[in-house]
């Protein structure tokens, strides 16, 4: 159960990126000074809390395969290359209330269809999976539709 608690934390952190980064954004002036903040905060959190962890646990900064390594890195290039399109959004006038719930509606679409290419479902999925589709599209486009104006 403790997986749900960091579930909670990402969404959490992530309800609240679009909003805080495009604040950042503008007050810097500039969308790539913002992209050059995300990275430095990626880069200590996501190197320098593994190396410090890993290199107190014996052999963890072994064992790096080039399988497991690749895909990891193809996954921190997409996490990255989405924050280069949330920033560029910013930039091309969207704002939080609507690129937001375009992005958070639309991951799960994409990460159910893509693991189901990747892991072939053994049984054909539940019809409701595909009202769940259009209940996510038509939630996000409702979002959209009746936020509250800034």
């Amino acid at each position: 159960m403790l997986w749900i608690i960091f579930a909670l934390g990402a969404a959490l952190a992530w309800g609240l990126y679009g909003p805080v980064l495009h604040q950042g954004q503008v007050q810097l002036g500039n969308p790539m000074r913002a992209l050059l903040c995300v990275g430095v905060a990626y880069f200590l959190i996501g190197v320098l809390v593994p190396v410090a962890t890993l290199s107190t646990q014996d052999g963890g900064l072994g064992g790096f395969t080039t399988k497991g390594a690749t895909a990891a890195t193809i996954g921190g290039a997409l996490g990255a290359i989405g924050a280069v399109c949330i920033i560029l959004a910013f930039k091309s006038g969207g704002l939080p209330t609507y690129v937001m719930p375009l992005v958070f509606a639309g991951a799960p679409l994409v990460n159910v269809l893509f693991s189901m290419w990747l892991h072939p479902p053994k049984t054909a999925p539940n019809p409701l999976l595909y009202l769940g589709f259009v209940l996510a599209a038509a939630g996000a486009g409702m979002v959209l539709y009746f936020k509250p104006q800034s």
